[in-house]
């Protein structure tokens, strides 16, 4: 697994967040209400067998399953995240199923050398990742094009709705370094994906979204 070095800000920005670091291990736990909603945006990807999908921010690789099951033994997921304790427990993962067909790549998301002519990218509440104009750009420009993104994740429900975003803070704060955006967390992703499809979820605390790349930016 390739491993990158991590910058001074880069370390404060784990240590700002310690459910990616050292609570990685139990970070599954913690999230296993939201497997529907995984399994909702996974759904919104029009993967076929030998596809390369790349997981944006991939954690501890809880969306790997539901990818491997689609893209077959020919296909590959890439998954890519900044923290080592989350990507340490996703090569266990990885290495326990036997999939071979995963490569897991510990950077930023902005930095990242990514594979020209991805068919897909995932962005599995990765908020901050979101808000990142850098991050995105790398992601979007290494789509092929006619490949598809899909977006999901917590965000404010409407402002009367008091005691449900007091839970929506409380859920979301561990994983979130800056809340700037949460009320439409897709929007900088729509600059770039035209026609992007917004359906929120959780009664307006969530959402999913997808669309397709129309032109992709290393083909213009």
């Amino acid at each position: 697994m390739p491993r990158s070095v991590l910058s001074p800000s880069v370390h404060d920005a784990l240590a700002a967040l310690p459910a990616y670091s050292r609570d990685a291990a139990v970070y599954d736990v913690r999230t296993r209400a939201f497997e529907t909603y995984r399994r909702h945006l996974v759904d919104l990807l029009p993967i076929e067998p030998g596809d390369v999908v790349l997981d944006v921010g991939c954690g501890t690789g809880l969306c790997f399953a539901l990818l491997q099951e689609r893209v077959g033994r020919g296909g590959t997921v890439v998954g890519v995240d900044l923290s080592p304790d989350m990507l340490d427990v996703a090569a266990k993962r990885v290495a326990e199923q036997g999939w071979d067909n995963v490569v897991l790549i510990e950077a930023a998301v902005e930095d990242v050398d990514l594979p020209d002519g991805t068919d897909h990218a995932l962005f599995c509440a990765v908020h901050d990742v979101l808000q990142s104009s850098e991050a995105l750009d790398n992601v979007v420009e290494h789509v092929r094009a006619g490949g598809s993104v899909a977006a999901g994740g917590g965000k404010w429900a409407p402002v009367w709705a008091v005691a449900l975003n007091a839970g929506v803070l409380a859920l979301h704060a561990p994983y979130v370094r800056d809340f700037t955006g949460f009320e439409r967390p897709w929007a900088h992703l729509a600059d770039r994906v035209p026609g992007l499809d917004v359906r929120e979820v959780a009664m307006g605390a969530g959402y999913l979204a997808a669309g397709r790349v129309q032109v992709s930016r290393r083909e213009r």
